[in-house]
């Protein structure tokens, strides 16, 4: 028992860790990023002004919308990979 709320207590600092945690997608060469912490909010959108100058709107709109997606399972791997640490070796189902 005792065991069980120490890693209870480690998964809440770890949880609170991944707020501060970042990862960052890019597209078009730069010209989109995108920063997401590891508690899957995105913390920074930048947009280069050329990107915006193009007029081609639903390129642009594929170009954000996949840069967010790459961003976002980067988030969730980094928060899967920091929870895989604490309960590598419990057994757990689908471990």
């Amino acid at each position: 028992m005792t065991k069980l709320l120490q890693m209870q207590k480690q998964m809440r600092k770890t949880r609170a860790d991944l707020a501060g945690e970042t990862v960052t997608a890019t597209a078009a060469d730069g010209a989109i990023t995108i920063v997401v912490s590891g508690d899957q909010r995105v913390q920074k959108i930048h947009i280069a002004s050329e990107m915006l100058q193009n007029g081609d709107s639903e390129m642009f709109a594929d170009l954000l919308t996949a840069t967010i997606n790459d961003a976002m399972e980067k988030s969730q791997t980094l928060a899967a990979n920091r929870l895989q640490e604490l309960t590598g070796g419990l057994g757990l189902p689908g471990q």
